[in-house]
């Protein structure tokens, strides 16, 4: 198990966006845009069951997430881990609702689709660099 020292992890408690990479069936990288936080010991992001991100952590939760400083974008830390789906709805919703007030000033997460199901993506860390 590795760990974020405190710059790394100002970085993820930031308003700095984050690159989560999952492994879809056939082996290739899936990379999308995600918000990110950090509870001190593990990396977080949000997102939703049927989702492709979701869909690809279920079957194999190998996952990298990197954030870029948004003031310097060669700053930078990448985490790589095993994510773990907290598939609790309500803890998932209070956490999306906490990171749309992070990153656009709504308390209130705006973008449910229907039928989905929000979920905490909790990022074990195993390797995080630069060290």
């Amino acid at each position: 198990m590795a760990s974020l020292n405190g710059k790394q992890a100002k970085l993820f408690l930031d308003k700095n966006l984050g690159a989560v990479a999952t492994i879809r069936e056939d082996g290739t990288p899936h990379v999308t845009p995600v918000w990110v936080d950090y509870d001190g010991k593990d990396v977080l992001f949000n997102t939703a069951s049927p989702r492709a991100k979701w869909k690809y952590l279920k079957r194999d939760p190998r996952v990298t997430i990197e954030v870029h400083s948004l003031e310097d974008p060669y700053e930078y830390v990448m985490v790589s881990g095993t994510a773990e789906l907290e598939e609790d709805e309500e803890a998932a919703n209070r956490h999306i609702d906490k990171m749309s007030l992070k990153y656009r000033g709504i308390p209130k997460y705006q973008n449910h689709r229907p039928g989905e199901r929000r979920v905490i993506v909790r990022v074990k860390p195993e390797r995080v660099y630069p060290k």
